[in-house]
């Protein structure tokens, strides 16, 4: 949901005019796309679109949609439309640098996830730099995707999916108390994952603590039995 809120709420104001009822359908459909309800979220989307074409946080939030219902070349196309109309928006920047680093196109992606995070206007610029830091890890950058979380937390200290970075960077280093530290901040504001169980069974496993390893790797195989976490953690004899 974070994701979605950002969509229009990170972004300086734009220059593109906006009668009423486009803007009423622009927040339809940020809203129904936070809840999830893609067919009504689409349809409110491209009202404000039919309204009016140039409206840079329709083609954004459009393009978001699109990734959802697995449509990259759709979801692209809005990307692209929505930094032609206005290249300085930031929320663009950062889901459009995103978009292109999850799509391999590496270099492109930290282009506009630098200058997203750099922006002294962006009010979110943790979220810009945890994108970049993943976009270093695809590009083997390990040191520098870790500045880019380590910068995110100095930011904002809560930001979840920064932790959970850098949880599996402490592991990956053998720093399992940092590891542990991080997942324990993380859990103070969110919920596990599989990947956030598979990093804390193992840190503790190193620690030797083989209980507590045990309990995180029954949480895994109850919560996520079908995740590729849970399928390796079978395989792993000595737990």
């Amino acid at each position: 949901m974070l994701l979605v809120t950002a969509l229009v709420a990170c972004s300086p104001a734009s220059s593109t005019k906006s009668n009423n009822s486009e803007d009423v359908h622009l927040q339809l459909g940020v809203r129904y796309l936070s809840m999830n309800k893609l067919e009504l979220a689409k349809e409110n989307l491209l009202l404000a679109l039919k309204n009016n074409s140039d409206n840079t946080q329709a083609h954004n939030a459009l393009a978001f949609l699109y990734e959802k219902l697995n449509q990259p070349d759709k979801a692209k196309e809005h990307y692209e439309t929505a930094l032609d109309l206005t290249p300085d928006d930031l929320g663009v920047q950062n889901n459009f640098g995103r978009f292109l680093c999850e799509h391999g196109e590496l270099e492109e992606g930290m282009e506009l996830l630098s200058q997203a995070s750099s922006n002294p206007l962006n009010d979110r610029q943790w979220l810009a730099l945890t994108n970049a830091g993943r976009c270093g890890l695809s590009m083997g950058q390990k040191q520098q995707a870790e500045n880019y979380f380590r910068q995110a937390l100095q930011l904002n200290s809560t930001y979840a999916a920064a932790l959970s970075e850098m949880q599996k960077i402490a592991y990956e280093k053998g720093d399992y108390w940092a590891a542990k530290g991080f997942l324990q901040r993380y859990l103070g504001v969110a919920t596990h994952t599989p990947e956030t169980l598979w990093f804390a069974a193992q840190a503790e496993r190193a620690l030797g603590n083989k209980e507590l390893a045990r309990e995180y790797k029954n949480l895994l195989l109850e919560k996520f039995p079908l995740s590729n976490e849970a399928k390796k953690i079978v395989a792993v004899k000595d737990f």
